[in-house]
């Protein structure tokens, strides 16, 4: 490593001051020195002769053992020095003050030493022990890097207000040395978290806990202390059941947003083998979600301290440190009150399920559910699965813009065959030769299917384009924004137009859909606002108003006189498009969806294996919609 142009003028300084002493101080300590320094930024001392302070001899090897044991947490990074103006020089003995800039973490701990040498049998040797690292040192130090974290940001809603906070939370665990009988502790443990509705495996406790030290803390969950409450005096009766307090950055329940949000805990070894350096065990960082996702942003920058660590119970000695810096928030357009109306409607369904929100005029995205049975999975924002006749929305407008009208008749048989592909309607429907919005309104696939050769080949997917389907999107958060087919078999183009074939969604495309329809023109939805997406897609095409004048009335119809009649008496304009979509060979199972809009709110609902969208996903819809009034 290069020894730095001020050291060397400094050191020629030296060169001409020492040219006037007697002769037998007449060679200066300056290249042991410089030599010494050079080695030092290079964390290699051996092969180096130094003294120590007592004047006896000091291998290199000695010197370097006792650096990297001094230098403890920061030998892997040796600082850089400058030498601070000429050596003094007196008789055997020389002197020189040196600047050390030693590399923290992020941080720079800068402070001055003396470099102290002697002259041996006409040689000069550094003088080196723990004071020569830092004044402040004793032979038995060593360094310890601390850090300290700072406040985690929160996650805000559109009105700026905390959604995701620091709130109390209660660590369960268990103390082998405690332990009476770890049969009881299984025993009341399960029956405690059965009673809480908490889902946790502890099969393998009694293992864990047999491996485990005496005085260890085998951890198995965290609870919010909410929760924990109700189960407390069960658990505080069980002998080797322990329990720690502590705080983490929590929504308002434990369901609020979960799969969007994500969580946060102890950092994981993959983790940290992923980033080297950058945690120690105990951090708490994102696990999942937005909560990981922007995980740096709300860690904001820890504090590091540089400090000699002290037996128990005496304070260590702190050389070094910096403040923390608290995390920047990271904000939603997330509506709380419409959150919960979406949680609370799909709450009694247990199957994986779906609703997703958005104010039709500022594109925000103000309800990202996912039902209980969803797990942590955020099927409503990266769900692929057929919208089933949702995507008649989509054909309906595209044979519009070629000059159809809601009036125009398409005939609605029982079964349609295509290139050797026979089709048919739910029920073994037949509507005969009715008008388009007839056919709409009572979901006919046979119809849709017979107007695949008005359609070109691509022509599904350009409109669908334009209502922001298969399109990227950059909301800030991971996204499926949909597969539409096109190009296909005669066939293909046939099941296409009424929402099978090779077509996939998302719930929030859908409802992004909707929202264009309502609006005029797609404009990408918005969630996270800060910080602000990168690439947000730009503004669709403004629609063609006849055509969107005939879907609106046809969106209507499905409500008022068709598959969604169910809510006909729901106060307010609702307009949609019911879906009942197939994903294997069996007909019988059916994915249940419902997309559409009322007042400023544009909605999809999805539920998994629901059956038909009158059974599941309506019902949903009308829940949502009158819980918000």
């Amino acid at each position: 490593m290069a020894v730095s142009i001020r050291r060397v003028i400094a050191l020629a300084a030296a060169v001409a001051l020492l040219g006037t002493l007697p002769a037998c101080s007449s060679k200066p300590p300056d290249d042991s020195l410089t030599t010494f320094l050079g080695a030092w930024e290079k964390g290699n001392l051996s092969g180096l002769k130094f003294v120590g302070p007592d004047g006896k001899a000091l291998t290199g090897d000695a010197a370097q053992k006792l650096w990297t044991t001094v230098a403890g947490d920061l030998a892997a990074q040796p600082p850089k020095l400058t030498l601070k103006g000429a050596p003094t020089v007196k008789d055997d003995n020389a002197s020189a003050a040196v600047h050390v800039a030693w590399p923290v973490a992020d941080s720079t701990w800068e402070y001055d030493t003396t470099v102290d040498a002697k002259r041996v049998d006409k040689e000069w040797q550094v003088v080196f022990d723990a004071k020569t690292i830092n004044p402040q040192l004793e032979a038995t130090d060593k360094l310890a890097i601390r850090k300290t974290a700072g406040t985690r940001g929160s996650i805000v809603d559109g009105a700026g207000q905390p959604i995701v906070s620091a709130k109390p939370v209660v660590i369960i665990g268990v103390e082998p040395r405690s332990v009476t009988d770890i049969n009881i502790v299984v025993k009341n443990l399960t029956d405690a978290f059965k009673q809480a509705n908490v889902t946790v495996d502890i099969s393998g406790l009694p293992d864990q806990v047999k491996k485990a030290a005496p005085d260890a803390f085998v951890q198995i969950i965290t609870l919010r202390k909410e929760i924990f409450d109700t189960i407390a005096n069960k658990l505080n009766s069980t002998p080797g059941v322990v329990t720690r307090n502590s705080t983490q950055a929590l929504a308002p329940s434990a369901q609020f947003a979960r799969a969007l949000l994500g969580s946060t805990g102890e950092v994981t070894k993959e983790i940290m083998d992923k980033n080297p350096g950058k945690y120690k065990i105990g951090d708490v960082v994102g696990l999942s979600g937005l909560q990981q996702k922007y995980d740096s942003a709300l860690q904001g920058k820890p504090g590091v301290k540089v400090v000699v660590p002290m037996p128990t119970g005496t304070p260590d000695k702190q050389l070094f440190a910096t403040d923390p810096t608290a995390g920047t928030a990271v904000k939603l357009t997330l509506d709380v009150n419409l959150q919960n109306a979406a949680e609370a409607a799909l709450a009694g369904d247990t199957r994986r399920s779906a609703l997703v929100a958005i104010r039709i005029s500022d594109n925000s995205i103000v309800a990202v559910a996912n039902g209980p049975g969803a797990a942590v999975n955020n099927f409503a924002l990266v769900g692929q699965t057929p919208p089933g006749s949702m995507l008649k929305t989509v054909t309906a407008l595209a044979v519009l813009d070629k000059g159809m009208t809601g009036e125009s008749v398409v005939n609605c048989p029982k079964n349609l065959t295509v290139d050797g592909r026979t089709f048919k309607n739910s029920h073994d429907e037949e509507l005969g030769a009715v008008p388009l919005r007839v056919d709409f309104a009572k979901s006919c696939n046979t119809a849709f299917a017979s107007l695949a050769p008005s359609i070109a080949p691509d022509g599904l997917g350009k409109t669908a384009a334009s209502l922001g389907i298969g399109i990227p999107w950059d909301l800030g958060a991971d996204v499926f924004t949909g597969k539409v087919s096109v190009n296909g078999s005669k066939a293909e183009q046939a099941a296409a137009a009424f929402g099978q074939g090779t077509n996939l969604v998302s719930p929030v495309i859908m409802a992004g859909a909707a929202a264009a329809v309502a609006r005029g023109q797609w404009k990408q939805p918005q969630l996270v606002l800060e910080p602000a997406p990168k690439s947000p897609a730009p503004d669709g095409p403004a629609l063609n108003p006849a055509s969107l004048d005939a879907l609106r009335t046809m969106m209507r119809q499905v409500v008022t006189d068709g598959t969604a009649n169910q809510l006909k008496d729901l106060p307010g304009d609702l307009r949609g498009k019911t879906g009942t979509a197939e994903y294997d060979n069996n007909p019988a199972h059916t994915h249940s969806w419902f997309m559409g809009y009322r007042g400023d709110i544009a909605f999809c609902v999805f539920v998994e294996n629901g059956g038909a969208s009158t059974a599941a996903a309506v019902p949903i819809a009308g829940k949502f919609f009158q819980t918000i009034g």
